[in-house]
């Protein structure tokens, strides 16, 4: 039983066409995620499949209840995650056949994200979603619509399946348009070497005689003749070759950051039995890590858990915290405080840059800033404009260690991929705080937690982190407990030395093999208890 039909749908903002689509059909329990760039329409679409805006041209048939989770949720006090969770609980207690949300993962943590995706998978009616949230679009949605250039087109399967998709229609345009440049350079080379034989068709040999060349006169006009025909048929050929726009690749970004004296490959910042607190509540002790230059680790923990307190206790610096010598921070904060509304795109990245024009715009392009929009106040952009800009100010600028609280924030799903392309290619040091999990997947090669008062470190990524969280592993011992590891490593080492050492003792190729083992990890203690 079809949930809604749309047929004709066109709609449009002034005189700017925004939506058209021929035929839409949702199913009982069908799953549909909406995507596209911000602006793209995604918002107007679901507003008028819930029936909030009648379209210019079309029909839109609905059949049974309706429940609509707003994109801006407005209902009363507490944190932004507390009232997504109020108005998300009001709308689903309705048990509505057609459930519109927009962006209902907005200000949610980890754990509330994920029993909101079990949550709509047991819907019993059809789901429509807008969400940048790329794992969430997985782990929900069965279809996926694209509002892409007032189009809407339909892909089966969840996010990671459009993406396939889409990664095959780039690499077949790609293809396409590579053969149509073969072709069209071909007909091009074929049509000059008519006119080449043309002009010199008429020419007569240089050994005949002046009366043997009037009498070949009429042959080689008539062989001209016969090139230009040919040349004629191979214009028109040129003429009707069906035209391949060239595939709009990003650009490639080479960044670098001025190098602090003995920076590679050392510890840029130590932090050490920290505290903090909110009013009489503790929000985390002994809290202790180091970061090393060039590496990127995510920051991660529940809602309320102290992670913003936490980076902006490192950047105020102060005792347990040290940065080695030369090293300079920058910081992107939710505000965007670093921004002045009154200048351009260009002239913010300006300030702070330690590169050329060329590189900023090259990396305000990779951030989807093309063209005019670098000359633009940033005080008339958009959310995500403003935190791309910020972004780009920080990457062009003499930070060695980025410092960034929630970057993904406003960013719709081409600006998430173009940051994480960007990210991957800085030098630098990145400590980041972020619910996206996509984006942590792509970015962190180490997490740092906080959960219950204490900051837990796993190495290997966010993959490695669910993989031992989810069957209770314990994480890695923080730095300050570093030092204790040492020991206990040296004194066994000094057990297992001693047995291997005493004539006739067993198993001493087991115990040769922990000796080596002992080596190389008491080799990594010595390194992580380092003074900066």
């Amino acid at each position: 039983m079809s949930r809604i039909e749309v047929n004709g749908l066109q709609h449009g903002v002034g005189h700017r066409p925004l939506l058209r689509a021929d035929r839409l059909r949702i199913e009982e329990r069908e799953r549909i995620g909406i995507v596209g760039r911000n602006g793209a329409g995604k918002t107007t679409l679901l507003r008028i499949l819930a029936g909030e805006i009648e379209p210019d041209e079309g029909h839109v048939t609905r059949r049974g209840t309706l429940g609509v989770i707003p994109q801006f949720k407005e209902d009363g006090q507490g944190s932004g995650g507390e009232i997504t969770i109020r108005v998300v609980e009001a709308v689903m207690a309705e048990d509505p056949d057609l459930l519109f949300a927009d962006e209902p993962t907005t200000h949610l943590d980890e754990a509330h994200t994920e029993r909101l995706e079990e949550r709509l998978r047991g819907v019993r009616g059809a789901l429509v979603v807008i969400s940048h949230d790329r794992v969430f679009l997985d782990r929900v949605c069965t279809q996926i619509w694209e509002v892409d250039g007032g189009e809407v087109r339909v892909y089966p399967g969840d996010y990671s399946a459009y993406e396939r998709q889409k990664q095959l229609e780039r690499r077949q345009h790609r293809e396409k348009y590579e053969a149509y440049v073969e072709k069209r350079s071909a007909l091009e080379r074929a049509i000059r070497l008519k006119d080449q034989k043309a002009a010199g068709a008429m020419k007569p040999p240089s050994r005949l005689g002046s009366s043997e060349a009037r009498m070949g006169k009429d042959y080689r006009g008539s062989t001209q003749a016969g090139i230009h025909q040919a040349k004629k048929a191979l214009e028109t050929r040129l003429s009707k070759l069906e035209k391949v726009d060239k595939p709009v690749e990003p650009p490639e970004v080479k960044l670098s950051v001025p190098m602090p004296p003995l920076a590679k490959n050392r510890v840029l910042l130590e932090v050490q039995d920290l505290e903090a607190s909110a009013g009489e509540r503790g929000l985390w002790s002994r809290v202790s890590f180091r970061l090393r230059f060039g590496e990127k680790a995510a920051l991660l923990g529940p809602n309320g858990c102290g992670k913003t307190t936490l980076l902006r206790r490192i950047l105020d610096g102060g005792a347990g915290v040290r940065l080695a010598p030369g090293v300079k921070p920058g910081y992107f904060s939710q505000t965007l405080e670093l921004l002045d509304l009154e200048c351009s795109v260009l002239d913010n990245v300006r300030e702070t840059s330690v590169h050329g024009d060329g590189l900023a715009r090259l990396v305000l392009a990779r951030l989807l800033l093309r063209g005019d929009d670098v000359f633009k106040r940033t005080g008339d952009l958009s959310g995500g404009e403003r935190v791309k800009t910020a972004l780009a100010k920080l990457v062009l600028s003499e930070a060695h260690l980025l410092v960034l609280d929630e970057p993904t924030n406003y960013l719709d799903t081409p600006s998430l991929e173009a940051l994480e392309g960007l990210l991957a290619g800085y030098p630098g040091t990145v400590l980041y705080v972020s619910h996206d999990r996509r984006f942590v997947e792509r970015t962190a090669g180490r997490i740092l937690e906080i959960r219950d008062g204490r900051l837990h470190s796993y190495d290997g990524g966010y993959g490695a982190y669910r993989e031992q969280r989810d069957r209770g592993a314990a994480p890695q011992p923080a730095e300050n407990d570093a030092a204790g590891e040492l020991m206990q490593v040296e004194l066994r080492l000094a057990e297992v030395l001693g047995r291997l050492s005493l004539p006739g003792t067993p198993d001493v190729e087991k115990l040769d093999a922990e000796f080596q083992e002992l080596v190389k990890r008491r080799r990594a203690l010595r390194e992580a208890v380092k003074p900066i």
